[in-house]
């Protein structure tokens, strides 16, 4: 018998008077899931979550965290759940082991707090006023933070949004190990590496609903089902491609652009016509798409739009 989901969202709206920032969305969670939430600021991503985590009220609709509503069953919601928020400001004179222990002393089970800041590294600036970390290392604390309670579910909120590559580097890390311990985790982003590199699913999240909702890579097959080739040669190109090849040549025939479901496929046939037309290669690429063409081909727009 398969497990409960983890989360249950059916017809979630949200309105701030006339404004309606979530629009009827539907989706669930399975337990030791990572389910992304990927769309531009003000998509509704935030104000989803924030309901989830029994932090603001909905207007309409059903949702559930580990069998309980979080409107009615908040403080059952928030003993089993962590979170980590776009941005967590404690006061600037506490430290940080001391934060570990302020929070570990609201729930009613804890992790080791010197072993999580050893696991997170921070155990070197265990004793650290908190406004003398680094970005990084503030990121990691809230991840602590999030984490001292054992948590059933997880919830990230932009979790590498203005840090430094490296640091995102480091935070995706933690965030695989996680993973890798079949964490239920839900994140909300607008970095494609990021949904592609830790999501097992993930919706696309446009004006407060839901337009795609699937693993990436199902859903780059779905919507466009292509990758690109590029190819490049040192003379111009023969007038006409193999059958099956046609693309978009440049202006002086030394660039050719196509789509095909077969890559692999396509190139050893444009390497064979080439050859057999004395054409040197000069370079060669193969691009498939990526979620952030998902989203422009369902949107007509980008990301960070």
């Amino acid at each position: 018998m398969a497990a409960e989901p983890a989360i249950r969202v059916s017809g979630l709206r949200k309105s701030y008077g006339d404004f309606e920032a979530v629009r009827g969305i539907d989706f669930e969670v399975a337990q030791g899931e990572v389910f992304g939430l990927l769309g531009p600021n003000g998509a509704g991503k935030t104000t989803t979550v924030e309901i989830l985590e029994g932090i603001r009220p909905r207007s309409s609709g059903h949702v559930s965290v580990l069998g309980f509503d979080p409107a009615s069953d908040a403080s059952a919601v928030k003993d089993r759940i962590g979170v980590s928020l776009q941005a967590t400001n404690l006061p600037e004179k506490i430290r940080v082991r001391e934060a570990v222990e302020l929070f570990a002393s609201f729930y009613s089970r804890s992790s080791d707090p010197d072993a999580l800041l050893k696991r997170l590294q921070l155990w070197e600036k265990r004793a650290a006023f908190y406004t003398t970390l680094s970005g990084g290392q503030k990121q990691r604390l809230a991840l602590a933070l999030a984490l001292i309670n054992e948590p059933q579910v997880i919830f990230l909120d932009e979790p590498t949004t203005g840090l430094d590559p490296q640091v995102r580097l480091e935070i995706h890390s933690l965030i695989e190990e996680l993973r890798d311990q079949s964490r239920t985790i839900l994140l909300t982003t607008h970095y494609i590496e990021e949904a592609e590199r830790l999501c097992h699913r993930v919706a696309i999240v446009d004006e407060g609903r839901i337009i795609a909702i699937g693993s990436p890579r199902e859903l780059q097959q779905r919507v466009l089902g292509h990758a690109r080739v590029e190819i490049s040669t040192l003379e111009p190109m023969p007038p006409e491609p193999p059958d099956g090849l046609a693309g978009v040549f440049s202006d002086d025939r030394r660039h050719l652009t196509l789509s095909a479901p077969k890559p692999a496929r396509a190139v050893v046939d444009l390497v064979k016509w080439l050859e057999s037309a004395g054409a040197e290669i000069d370079d060669l690429h193969i691009k498939r798409p990526t979620l952030e063409d998902v989203f422009l081909e369902l949107t007509g727009k980008s990301l960070r739009d």
